[in-house]
């Protein structure tokens, strides 16, 4: 993992506690997006499809930190929108500094250059800057020539000033296998402390609906790139658990953890997930845990979520079964993904199940 050990310790005091507390549902990363705003318009973003009374709303440096302190999670990720807009963020990463929670300021690097000065180099502070592939793939991403080229001149000056610097990337349709490796070939040379890797979420919201890579097609892909990887002996530093990644390449059957990850945005708590945005919203962290109807969402129950794989709803899950069964996330950490073989079956969602009801006349008709 590309996570220091300082913060693997944090992280992992934490969930001790929560089990001797008898903690059922706790988060792990606090989601906290103060706007929607942004200075890109991907291709894949369900975020920016607001009008502007919304993309202008913004939540202040007193809500951000009581939506911390309420949720009270170890790690604290900042996406957006462009967080680098908000006037007030570095009065919030020092708030949430000075609380001792390692927060993660994603970014498209666009303006990092130009407000690098308001922030300190911290070991609680990480920009996690948005890379999906090398320059042609990143470019077409994010639908704008000239981006990537940019994020990278960010990036080095970044490390050069001594930041933990970490890159996220999103994975869509029309992924090669070998160019993924190239490219986290690429950002591991160029010195960032770990990558984040993720299949893209077919958000109802995003411009374009033909961008996001489903099903078996996720697994074979991840499968190929790991192949790679221990073929070549590559040693990528992925910020995720060896489980997740085990998850994604088809050899761990999961359902969602939405609460491992909760969302605090501009509407309020956000239910269920960071990625379902029409699910209605609580006024307190309290009240999502306790008034969420959690059994709704996750692959098998709910239609909007049969082809997420993402982090924000697994790797939770995944920390959970290494919690469970160390000797097995022992044994995968050392191992890495498998890569060949059979996946584990898929589980029929409950959804999708047909069952037959007696019309008056007697003749059985089939209700989906």
């Amino acid at each position: 993992m590309g996570v220091p050990l300082r913060q693997q310790f944090t992280v992992g005091s934490y969930l001790l506690k929560q089990k001797i507390k008898g903690v059922k549902k706790y988060p792990l990363v606090l989601m906290l997006e103060p706007l929607f705003r942004c200075n890109l318009a991907c291709a894949g973003c369900g975020k920016i499809d607001y009008p502007d009374e919304i993309l202008d709303k913004r939540l202040s440096y007193e809500e951000c930190m009581q939506a911390v302190d309420e949720c009270n999670a170890p790690m604290v990720s900042i996406p957006g929108g462009e967080p680098l807009i908000h006037k007030e963020m570095p009065k919030i990463i020092e708030g949430i500094i000075a609380r001792k929670k390692y927060v993660y300021l994603c970014t498209n690097a666009l303006l990092l250059k130009k407000r690098i000065d308001d922030y300190k180099p911290s070991p609680y502070l990480t920009f996690s800057v948005h890379l999906d592939g090398l320059r042609e793939r990143h470019d077409a991403s994010v639908c704008q020539d000239g981006v990537f080229d940019r994020a990278v001149e960010a990036i080095q000056l970044a490390l050069s000033k001594g930041f933990r610097v970490t890159v996220n990337c999103t994975l869509f349709q029309g992924e090669q296998d070998h160019e993924v490796a190239e490219f986290l070939d690429y950002v591991t040379e160029l010195g960032v402390e770990g990558v984040t890797i993720a299949p893209g979420f077919s958000y109802e919201r995003a411009p374009k609906q033909d961008v996001f890579i489903k099903g078996r097609e996720v697994k074979e892909l991840f499968r190929g790139i790991f192949r790679i990887g221990k073929e070549k002996k590559r040693k990528w530093k992925l910020n995720h658990s060896a489980l997740y990644l085990d998850y994604l390449a088809g050899n761990q059957s999961y359902n969602c953890t939405p609460w491992g990850n909760p969302t605090r945005n501009v509407f309020g708590w956000q239910k269920p997930c960071y990625l379902l945005a029409d699910e209605g919203n609580a006024s307190s962290f309290k009240e999502l845990i306790e008034t969420t109807p959690w059994e709704k969402y996750g692959t098998v129950n709910n239609p909007k979520c049969a082809n997420c794989m993402a982090h924000c709803g697994y790797e939770a899950t995944a920390v959970e079964d290494m919690l469970k069964n160390p000797i097995k996330g022992i044994l995968t950490a050392i191992k890495g993904p498998r890569t060949s073989g059979d996946m584990v079956p898929e589980i029929a969602p409950v959804y999708a199940e047909v069952k037959s009801q007696p019309t008056f006349s007697g003749i059985p008709i089939r209700v989906e």
